[in-house]
This record gives C-alpha cells, structure tokens and sequence, in this order.
C-alpha cells in the first residue's frame, strides 16, 4: 500500500504491475465473463484491440472469440503485463493469436486497423483523453466499435459524462451497448 500510495504521489496514473493480481483473478471470470460482456461485439476473423490490457483477462477471452484467424492485439504500457499475458496465453495454446504491443495508450502506436476495441476500467487514467480517442478513431475500421467501461465505485458519474463528451467531441457516436456489472460503459462507433 506504502508503494501504491508513493506512485499515486508521483503523479503515477497507471495501475502498477503488480496491483493487477488483486483485479486479475477466478472472481473476476464470473463478475465480467469476456464471452458474456461482449457478445455481439467481438466475432470470429476479426482483429480486435484490448487497450490497457493488463494481465489479460479480456484478451485472452478475446482470443478464443476471434478464433484462428482473428488476431488480438494486447496493449499496455508495462512489459510485466504483457508477459504475463503471454504466458497466460501459451498455457491456453491461443498465444499464436495475441499480439502484444507495449506502449502509450495516447499514441497508441498501432499501424493495424481493428474491428473492435475495448478499453476496460482504464481511459481514466489516461491523462489526455482526447489524444487518446482520436487515436483510436484513427485505426478503427468505419464500421468498428470501441467498449469503453470504467470502475463505477471509482469513476463518478459525472467524470464518466466527460469521458464520453471527449469520446463523442472525437467524431464518435453512441451506439446500445452492453450494461456491466460494477461498471459504467459505453459502446461507441461511427
């Protein structure tokens, strides 16, 4: 706690590595099952992004969903996560279909255009959310979607409206999405 308490001072907006495994473990599968929160979202042949990845719970998932010719593309900005995702990955033999990527979530860095992204109980740390969502536009496909969920015990209502103002002010259009536990989400398009 002393160490989380330290980054916070720091101005630290990124859950730490470390942090992850309180989030990142079996509760987690039955309070937001991948296959459930996106269904209808994420299909088979597709190229999907998982943006803020963490440890992986919703790439992995996404990657028996797009099956074996989809490709996930796991984004993060701490290597720990990331091989933790792949190790995750090879134990569940679908590691030939998650790509990791490991930098900034404002730049994104991606060259590849995506079906689908989701960036779950992360863009509140992202400190400008409008680079942030203007990159993402610039990769999704014109029919894609983008799932954004944020933590409802941690972001307030009214932070969520801005992010989703920020989101709508980058050339996004609320599309009906899915209702998540313990979240308040959006799902995004063109």
């Amino acid at each position: 706690m002393k160490r989380l308490r330290e980054l916070l001072l720091m101005g630290e907006h990124v859950c730490p590595w470390w942090l992850a495994y309180s989030f990142d473990n079996p509760v987690r599968r039955l309070i937001h099952p991948p296959e459930k929160v996106l269904a209808g979202l994420v299909h088979p042949g597709q190229t999907v992004l998982d943006i803020g990845c963490g440890m992986g719970h919703f790439s992995l998932g996404m990657a028996h969903m797009v099956g074996r010719q989809g490709r996930v593309i796991a984004l993060d900005l701490q290597e720990q996560m990331l091989t933790r995702v792949m190790t995750r990955a090879s134990k569940s033999l679908i590691g030939d279909r998650i790509h990791l990527h490991r930098g900034p979530v404002e730049s994104l860095e991606i060259r590849h255009e995506v079906d689908f992204a989701l960036a779950f109980w992360m863009a509140h740390e992202v400190p400008d959310q409008a680079a942030f969502f203007h990159a993402i536009k610039n990769i999704i496909k014109k029919d894609g979607r983008l799932l954004v969920a944020e933590p409802a015990i941690h972001v307030s209502g009214s932070a969520f409206q801005n992010t989703v103002r920020t989101a709508l002010a980058s050339g996004f259009q609320l599309h009906a999405g899915p209702g998540i536990r313990m979240s308040r989400s959006v799902l995004l398009g063109f």
